[in-house]
């Protein structure tokens, strides 16, 4: 039998908890500082508030801690990291190998994507460092996943099936701190990949003028979760520690309901956390921020979205007419208060009549054309009822309830606890009534976590064979319920506290000396050891000299980015799988003169194509060498 978990993100307390509401098995959530969405920091109240939320129903919360630390930051990671294990964190997520130096509490630690787990050899290494997950490459296609799950059965594996794409390989990619001195290490971003840009050939020329040539659509593997499962998977992860609540509570919905259909047909697979969720609305994927979607490296499909880096949202049809006042529209139906993109161009719609949309701006419509496509990227109805309470998470009990001819006691058990509450005496009353009196107060559940499974009530008879009934008051009835359900919480949070207290920390650094590392992790900026503690680690792993991080020498003798999104491809010059799906032209064949290179603002950069290295590209700063 295989646990499979759902994994969503949360920028904040009350987004976890949507999450949670909504079916996630597990919430992962930024630490104070040292988290890799250094905007999506959290304090460490609301992390121990959301973790007590999460183990009502024996779900988990993971805190991102995965930048990498300078050596004054060391101490202050040991202490926080304690604070987290205190505060009922069940994971760190860490992408810093010095952290395996400090004294850390004993607390599961994962792997984060951040770590660059591409091939088998380094989740191995991973693993035997004591990480009890590894998060793996967005890169990696089902195959490469099952081939390492066979490698490294016993570890867990994580693999994002939703949400934005990376185009640089996670931990490898440079370009934000080489033009901006935001590290994508250190949580600070730029996100220059987003940017507009200029392809030039090798005689300079521009052959293709601001276009967002490294700008991907986003992830979508929902249609592959059961393959993805059946090659080892164990953690399905949602993309989207900045994204808003209505997202994170609409992705969170469909997977779950994806998700729980492929369990009820499957008796080798089980949930990890309890509760069933009642939704109040549909979840549809294109309703929410997307740039379009792509199964990413599983399909050799087109994964690019070159025109825009925003929300294209869901596909409503067709420009019908355009007048100076409103256009009409042939497809799905619109609202007032919806967002639209028309040719790139995105506005409000202030009225709809029918099929004819208003815009807030009316100067947009000389931008419009019959026949244009039109995209919906905020549905405002859709919008407005995420807004309010969406869903509701219920853990369903047996109740059971019973007395004496004094004493009344109610029992109630969710398979996994049961708690019970005795009260009395009581008056025996003078003219019973037929039946149970006691269920309607008993069964009122309401806003708690729980719903009444099974209901049982024991009679007592005189001797005559009469039913005999106590006189309990409706008060001492709801008293009885109320106690009764905040024991079986108080249990259900003992129970995870055990589990928590249940693990035990390795000695990280005995483990490291007994590990080769040569070969697996690179010895120059790449091994990413910015303190000096990573370098006593990395060097007990028989990596002798080891270089100074990118953020302490922009060395520009290696690439600054390692991508498998391949320009070369996507412009139809690929010798391994030619012309992409659908492919149109956008510059002619002979324009097509390498080394290629990009121009982000002022800053150039060459291409260099891997297509006999498994196609993963290297992008340069324009005055390196290109010897790798």
């Amino acid at each position: 039998m295989r646990n499979i978990e759902l994994l969503s993100p949360a920028k904040d307390l009350e987004t976890g908890k949507a999450a949670f509401d909504h079916g996630a098995d597990a919430v992962y959530i930024g630490a104070p500082r040292f988290s890799a969405r250094a905007a999506a920091g959290n304090d460490i109240a609301d992390i121990e508030a959301l973790a007590a939320y999460g183990h009502q129903y024996n779900a988990k919360t993971f805190v991102a801690f995965n930048t990498l630390l300078k050596d004054d930051e060391l101490s202050i990671a040991e202490k926080m990291a304690w604070q987290l294990y205190d505060a009922g964190a069940d994971a760190l997520i860490v992408q810093d190998l010095g952290l395996l130096k400090l004294n850390l509490p004993p607390i599961e630690l994962h792997a984060s994507t951040q770590t660059d787990n591409r091939t088998i050899e380094k989740v191995k290494l991973m693993h035997r460092l004591g990480m009890t997950r590894v998060v793996l490459a967005r890169e990696l296609n089902i195959e490469q996943i099952n081939a390492i799950h066979k490698a490294v059965p016993d570890v867990e594996l994580e693999c994002f099936v939703h949400g934005a794409l990376c185009v640089g390989v996670s931990g490898q990619c440079y370009m934000s701190a080489s033009l901006s001195n935001r590290s994508a290490n250190r949580g600070t971003c730029a996100q220059p990949c987003r940017m507009p840009m200029d392809l030039l050939n090798a005689d300079g020329k521009v052959v293709v003028r601001q276009k967002h040539l490294l700008s991907l659509k986003d992830m979508n593997r929902s249609s592959l979760l059961e393959e993805l499962i059946d090659a080892g998977v164990t953690s399905m992860k949602i993309e989207g520690r900045l994204k808003d609540i209505s997202y994170v509570k609409n992705v969170t919905a469909y997977y779950r309901r994806r998700l729980d259909e492929i369990m009820e047909g499957r008796s080798d697979l089980r949930h990890i956390s309890d509760g069933k969720v009642y939704l109040m609305f549909e979840p549809a994927l294109e309703k929410s921020f997307n740039r379009g979607f792509t199964s990413y490296q599983i399909d050799r499909e087109n994964y690019w979205n070159f025109d825009t880096p925003k929300s294209m949202g869901e596909k409503i049809g067709k420009v019908r007419t355009v007048s100076r006042k409103n256009f009409t529209v042939e497809g799905l139906p619109l609202s007032n208060g919806d967002g639209l993109v028309i040719g790139g161009t995105g506005f409000r719609a202030n009225k709809v009549e029918g099929n004819t949309v208003t815009p807030l701006d009316l100067a947009v419509l000389s931008k419009i054309k019959p026949g244009m496509t039109v995209w919906r990227n905020l549905n405002f109805c859709f919008e407005q009822i995420l807004q309010k309470c969406s869903a509701k998470r219920k853990i369903s009990v047996d109740v059971s309830f019973s007395h004496d001819e004094a004493f009344a006691t109610l029992r109630m058990s969710d398979g996994e606890v049961e708690a019970e509450v005795k009260r009395g005496p009581f008056q025996l009353k003078e003219k019973n009534s037929e039946g149970d009196i006691y269920k309607s107060n008993l069964t009122k559940l309401g806003d708690s976590i729980f719903e009444v499974g099974s209901y049982e009530y024991k009679p007592i008879f005189d001797s005559d064979g009469k039913q005999i009934q106590l006189h309990i008051p409706s008060s001492a009835l709801n008293e009885m319920r109320r106690s009764i359900l905040q024991i079986l919480i108080l249990k259900r949070a003992d129970i995870n506290t055990k589990k928590r207290k249940a693990v035990s920390k390795p000695d990280y650094s005995e483990l490291a000396e007994n590990i080769d590392a040569r070969g697996i992790i690179p010895t120059d900026f790449r091994a990413n050891a910015l303190n000096r503690l990573a370098k006593e680690i990395l060097q007990a792993m028989k990596l002798e000299k080891v270089n100074e991080a990118f953020e302490k020498q922009q060395d520009s003798s290696h690439p600054i980015m390692l991508t498998r999104h391949c320009l070369k491809y996507a412009f139809g010059h690929c010798p391994k799988y030619g012309k992409p799906q659908g492919f149109t032209p956008l510059i002619k064949d002979e324009e097509w003169h390498e080394p290629m290179s990009l121009k982000i603002g002022e800053n150039k950069f060459i291409l260099k194509f891997g297509c006999q290295n498994d196609c993963y590209s290297k992008i340069f700063i324009k005055f390196a060498p290109v010897n790798d």
